[in-house]
């Protein structure tokens, strides 16, 4: 492969590099895609000598990165569990706003029901309503996810891991033996095992956590 030929394929490269990233929802792929878009046309600006496009790449780079810095190495970020009850009027506006998000890739089978022996909860990520779980202590001793749901923007597994933490306090002073949740879907299943969650060997559709 000769010389131009490579060159042409960086600039290809940069370019789906930035078109990926303008299509992210989640706010640290978005960075992380624009990061590495800017420094690959930043490459690809200097081996064909446009220098005004280098500045630019460059500046779009150093951009990027200074909020990536933000974003995964703040040490000032708070987390808390709201409670709220299961017919709260702004639980149900909640999950009407996100019913296609929520249904037509995550949990595609959930569909909410309001009852008094639900457990339904925000996690606030710096005050602000970043994710929802919805359940039910079971009389096994076990916690059954209905939903586990995170907005858009914030996917990036920091709530998830916090929900499930003894931090959280989620279930209170007593928790259960183990929370399980039935998968949907793979992108269900793939997120269940990121948060810790392993498959039961005698239902596959099955994924539990043990918490003590």
């Amino acid at each position: 492969m000769d010389n131009e030929l490579w060159v042409e394929l960086v600039g290809y490269v940069a370019s789906g590099l930035i078109v990926v990233s303008i299509t992210q929802k989640s706010i640290l792929r978005l960075r992380l895609l624009g990061f590495l878009g800017g420094v690959t046309f930043l490459v690809y600006s200097l081996l064909i000598e446009a220098y005004p496009i280098a500045a630019v790449n460059l500046v779009a780079a150093t951009i990027h990165l200074w909020y990536l810095r933000r974003l995964v190495g703040r040490k000032e970020e708070v987390f808390r569990v709201l409670r709220v009850l299961p017919e709260s009027r702004y639980l149900q506006d909640f999950l009407d706003f996100y019913r296609d998000d929520i249904q037509g890739r995550y949990q595609p089978e959930f569909d909410y029901v309001p009852s008094p022996e639900l457990v339904t909860a925000f996690v606030l990520r710096d005050m602000v309503p970043a994710g929802l779980l919805i359940g039910e202590r079971r009389d096994d001793d076990t916690f059954e996810v209905k939903l586990d749901f995170v907005i858009p923007q914030y996917r990036d597994f920091k709530i998830g891991s916090y929900v499930y933490s003894h931090e959280s306090a989620l279930f209170g002073e007593r928790p259960p033996a183990s929370v399980w949740a039935t998968a949907s879907n793979r992108d269900h299943a793939a997120y269940l095992r990121r948060m810790g969650f392993m498959q039961c060997v005698d239902d596959g559709d099955r994924y539990e956590i043990h918490l003590n």
